[in-house]
């Protein structure tokens, strides 16, 4: 499977994030390109531990059952999976150039992440490992998600 720890899979992601600009619109969901590379910068600095959330009410219930479903294997998340509240973007209008500038930064980061304690405020805590697929498979759903 693929990982965000792995150098060529993260170089993969960083092309296809170079393609994208303000005209890319959404394939499905409510984002504009600006709130989802906000949403992205946001959601990487999670997993990269600058940032904790509370955990959410529905994770702690459901959200060791739900992590298999997104780590078992190579498949996309599926189109209009519910955003973490805390990664709601609510302004419309922002600077694209900064947000991917932003966002390929700390994707680099990972080369020299360890990764030790993170907590997703959905499925809890996480591996290495699962930090890996999860951070892949959520850059690769949004770039998915603008045609990129």
């Amino acid at each position: 499977m693929k990982t965000i720890f792995d150098k060529t899979t993260r170089d993969e992601l960083i092309t296809r994030i170079n393609t994208l600009n303000e005209s890319n619109t959404a394939q499905w969901g409510k984002m504009n390109i600006y709130q989802m590379l906000k949403h992205c910068t946001l959601y990487e600095e999670m997993m990269l531990g600058k940032i904790k959330y509370k955990r959410a009410f529905l994770g702690r219930l459901f959200g060791k059952m739900a992590l298999p479903e997104f780590v078992k294997d190579e498949s996309p998340i599926k189109r209009n999976v519910p955003t973490l509240t805390e990664l709601r973007i609510r302004e419309n209008n922002g600077n694209v150039a900064v947000e991917k500038n932003k966002w390929i930064a700390l994707l680099k980061e990972y080369a020299h992440s360890s990764s030790p304690g993170i907590v997703h405020s959905f499925f809890g805590k996480l591996t290495k490992e699962q930090v890996g697929y999860l951070a892949y498979k959520h850059t690769d759903h949004h770039l998915r998600q603008f045609n990129s």
